[in-house]
């Protein structure tokens, strides 16, 4: 169970890393899907910060702080609910493994963490 645990984690982890950065860079799929979203530009950096604090806290708790990384799982789990409510508003489902995807790694992080 650890292993998977770990496995899980650290991809939750390099994904969440990954969209972080896309969005801080403003990448074109990202300004293209918060558009379609109408999502504001404006809210792209505190986005990208609360998913590089979700991944920080993962780690955190691979490193030891359970509770912090069982804190961040339970915030990723609930930004990543939100974004796939998000994508339901808008209608815009053609692209809806993302934010699904990644809210699977969340509940998937969490789910593993509490059970260790």
């Amino acid at each position: 169970m650890f292993v998977a645990y770990v496995v899980v984690t650290l991809v939750t982890i390099a994904v969440n890393v990954w969209a972080a950065v896309a969005d801080f860079s403003r990448a074109g799929f990202v300004l293209a899907n918060s558009a379609e979203l109408g999502i504001p530009r404006s809210w792209l950096p505190p986005l990208a910060t609360l998913k590089a604090a979700g991944a920080a806290g993962l780690l955190l708790g691979l490193l030891g702080v359970r509770f912090i990384g069982v804190a961040a799982a339970v915030g990723l789990t609930l930004f990543f609910a939100g974004a796939v409510a998000a994508h339901v508003r808008a209608r815009v489902f053609h692209n809806m493994a993302f934010p699904g995807g990644f809210l699977l790694l969340a509940v998937a992080s969490l789910a593993l963490a509490l059970a260790r």
